[in-house]
């Protein structure tokens, strides 16, 4: 198995090419199932999750090309993928596909919504919490479908088309929105989706799907409205940069110090993460080429902060954050409200020398002067690059193991640090 061997004390300086964003890639790739006609996706990045569910909608019949794998974009590798789903040949997701990575269960929307049935496997839980489906059976069901639960599967109908309707979501999700306003454009007559998720994510999966001939108004604000239409098309759409992968790496540069450009990335996506990186001491400046992350050496300034849906400060940042404020001169305060379990990786930067203690679902982060290099465990993909961003200050040798949890969600990670200046490297066995 993979490890991630780092020794720390390196300032970054240079150029970091920010990949496109997965959490943006996921529902467009799903968005395929919803024509027969090629869907084109640009900036896709090359991830183990991106990879998986390629192979899942295989399963269901989706053909696939991919053009660009080696495709230069400054110093990162973009590629351009094809999905064409003009033969549906199955239209069940079964148990050891959907298992293995949550978002797969987002295929019942589309499958629902163009051809009427869907058997999908519940997800079950994950090691960051539940994360429940009922919002999207609601929801569905609110389109008019028929849900049943059997033998641990959703099986969901909808013969005569589903048809529009008001739903207000409980509790903002952007799983439940995405499946929803995907569901609704080939629905008959007027979706409204109210608390919808105003994430950057939604925002580009509304601008494909128009893109494919639907009309839908209102996505980036709290009202989503879809007017269904009979078919979509084919299209050609870019995946926009990923702006977890820019908030971790201005937190690496704010940990270290230094001076690196996070290239293509777009502060329009995480201005909120931004502002709270720059209260810690770090300057941020907008370029026409990216963001620009500094830090002179100067202290790590605590800072509060409290996850919230978008435009708030992302909970898939929490862990880095925590990262960072392991070292800051003093006493701050993070708290999770989105996801339950989601400080798993306390334990682990404490084996570096952190001090943290928890209270329910707030952890008081208590800086220390120096971390110290120590294996360490990876327990899911945001708290293993924690681990990193803490390795890269920690004085001495520090090994990440379970780095597959990495590989989900950051391309390339460790090519992209030791370019500018960081010792890391991956050891493979």
């Amino acid at each position: 198995m993979d490890r991630i061997r780092i020794v720390g004390g390196n300032e970054l300086t240079g150029i970091i090419p920010i990949s496109g964003a997965k959490n943006a890639a996921l529902p467009l790739m799903i968005a395929s199932l919803l024509t027969d006609d090629t869907l084109t996706l640009e900036n896709v990045p090359h991830l183990a999750d991106v990879e998986q569910l390629i192979r899942i909608l295989g399963n269901h019949g989706v053909d696939y090309s991919v053009s660009g794998r080696r495709e230069r974009q400054g110093e990162g590798y973009s590629r351009t993928i094809s999905f064409t789903a003009r033969n549906i040949v199955d239209t069940t997701a079964p148990y050891e596909l959907v298992s293995k990575m949550r978002a797969s269960f987002w295929v019942i929307g589309p499958l629902l919504a163009r051809m009427g049935v869907a058997k999908v496997s519940l997800p079950g839980g994950c090691a960051i919490g539940t994360r429940p489906v009922d919002l999207f059976i609601d929801g569905l069901q609110a389109l008019g479908a028929k849900i049943e639960v059997e033998n641990g599967y959703i099986l969901a109908s909808a013969k005569n088309r589903l048809t529009g309707n008001r739903y207000t979501f409980p509790k903002i999700s952007v799983g439940a929105t995405h499946v929803l306003m995907m569901a609704a454009t080939l629905a008959r007559g007027e979706t409204v989706l109210e608390n919808a998720a105003r994430e950057p994510e939604v925002v580009n999966l509304a601008e494909c799907l128009n893109a494919m001939g639907a009309r839908i108004t209102g996505a980036g604000t709290s009202t989503i409205t879809i007017e269904g239409v009979d078919s979509l098309s084919g299209a050609r759409h870019r995946v926009i940069p990923d702006r977890i992968e820019t908030g971790t790496y201005a937190m690496a540069v704010a940990m270290t110090g230094g001076d690196v450009l996070l290239e293509g990335a777009r502060a329009d996506l995480l201005q909120g993460a931004l502002d709270v990186i720059s209260q810690t001491g770090a300057e941020i400046i907008e370029t026409n080429s990216g963001i620009r992350v500094l830090r002179n050496g100067s202290g790590i300034s605590p800072v509060d902060v409290t996850t919230e849906p978008f435009p708030g400060f992302p909970t898939d940042l929490q862990a880095q954050f925590m990262g960072l404020m392991t070292m800051s001169k003093g006493k701050s305060k993070i708290t999770e409200t989105i996801f339950e379990n989601r400080f798993m990786h306390v334990q682990e930067l404490a084996r570096l020398g952190a001090h943290i203690t928890l209270s329910g679902q707030t952890a008081i982060v208590e800086g220390v002067s120096k971390l110290k290099g120590a294996p360490v465990m990876a327990t899911d993909l945001r708290a293993s690059v924690s681990l990193v961003i803490a390795g890269l200050a920690a004085e001495g040798e520090t090994t990440v193991n379970r780095v597959y949890h990495l590989d989900r969600g950051f391309e390339r990670l460790e090519e992209k640090l030791s370019r500018c200046g960081a010792v890391i490297e991956r050891i493979s066995g």
